[in-house]
């Protein structure tokens, strides 16, 4: 039976590639310390996805282990050889990392390295999927023209009709400090994969998402939109008039990329991972959404001054993936997203929490 190796396991993406592989036939090892609860607090707190991974895959090994700890990730792989690896542990907000510069760096970049160095000197042949994002390009899309529309920004320059492609540039811009540690982490993976020639990948994500997503205000912009939704709680729009958009790719559609990935590798690839035009929204929008799938008005509050770094509008051009992976494309649709995200934040939350 074949290993994968999964780091961030009780996250989102973490525990759907989980899933997804035990599904089909391979033996899973999750690595997961719950640091998310550390970053965020209790409303970060993935103990209970953790629980979920454990019930529901038979033979799954959780491994409790920081990857800043360099010896016991060296121990972990070497013990292990896993057929493949994906990383998807990471500190994933701007605002956070400001606070923790040096636990964000440690967790994004140095975590990273000890990684694909436990790869390179016992499993180099092994696949290494590396969820990067697409913070690494700083703010440069809002260099691109927009025109502003009803209830969304959209670009009006028709080179980026069909999104930001992977040629764009990461350099000369604000990136914030969560965006600066994850560029070091996507150069150094394109680097091993070049270097020692180990097929490794990087998956720059829009708006990852599903209903396993643990969403807090500074991290997982559906998750916590719906739950705001549902709990009647206000939620902010921080500045371009609530029309800033992103593109939103369901966890499901990123392990099934995962999996095209690792069973037909490449070296030092580089893919924008989102859900392109077709699956992108403004909060505006977003808001419509939710209250579609839960009844419920939205309660906001304006803010005019936005996010440092944040975008006014980025979707993905997925146009390269679609080539080198021609059998893989995107499946669950914005709204179904959304749907799901609804029902399982209704049956997550305490009852009482959940207005009528």
């Amino acid at each position: 039976m074949k290993k994968l190796l999964v780091t961030g396991s009780s996250g989102l993406i973490g525990s759907e590639v989980c899933i997804y592989f035990a599904n089909q036939g391979w033996r899973i090892h999750g690595v997961d310390n719950n640091q998310r609860a550390v970053f965020f607090g209790s409303q970060g707190d993935t103990r209970w996805n953790q629980q979920r991974l454990q019930s529901t895959i038979k033979g799954f090994a959780h491994h409790e282990l920081d990857i800043r700890d360099r010896q016991s990730v060296l121990d972990l792989i070497e013990s292990l050889q896993p057929d493949a690896i994906v990383h998807t542990a990471a500190q994933p907000s701007h605002d956070r990392a400001a606070a923790i510069p040096f636990d964000d760096f440690d967790t994004n970049a140095v975590g990273t390295l000890n990684l694909l160095e436990a790869a390179r000197q016992f499993c180099p042949e092994s696949p290494f999927v590396h969820m990067s994002t697409n913070k690494v390009y700083g703010d440069r899309p809002n260099t691109i023209k927009v025109k502003e529309l009803d209830t969304r920004w959209d670009y009006d320059d028709p080179i980026y009709e069909y999104g930001i492609p992977e040629t764009f540039s990461i350099d000369q811009s604000k990136h914030s400090l969560f965006g600066a540690s994850k560029v070091a982490a996507d150069v150094i993976v394109q680097e091993y994969g070049r270097y020692f020639n180990i097929p490794t990948c990087c998956l720059r994500g829009g708006c990852l998402t599903g209903p396993n997503h643990s969403g807090v205000e500074l991290h997982g912009f559906l998750s916590y939109l719906v739950k705001c939704n549902l709990e009647g709680r206000e939620y902010k729009i921080f500045g371009y008039k609530g029309k800033q958009v992103r593109d939103n790719i369901h966890s499901l559609d990123v392990a099934r990329f995962i999996e095209a990935f690792i069973a037909a590798p490449r070296v030092a690839e580089v893919y924008n991972l989102g859900g392109s035009k077709a699956n992108s929204c403004s909060i505006l929008e977003a808001f419509h959404l939710a209250q579609k799938y839960s009844g419920k008005e939205m309660r906001y509050v304006y803010l005019p001054e936005n996010r440092i770094g944040d975008h006014i509008c980025y979707y993905s051009d997925l146009s390269k993936m679609r080539e080198h992976y021609p059998t893989w494309d995107i499946t669950v649709s914005l709204e179904e997203t959304i749907r799901q995200i609804v029902i399982s934040w209704q049956e997550r939350l305490v009852p009482q929490y959940v207005t009528q």
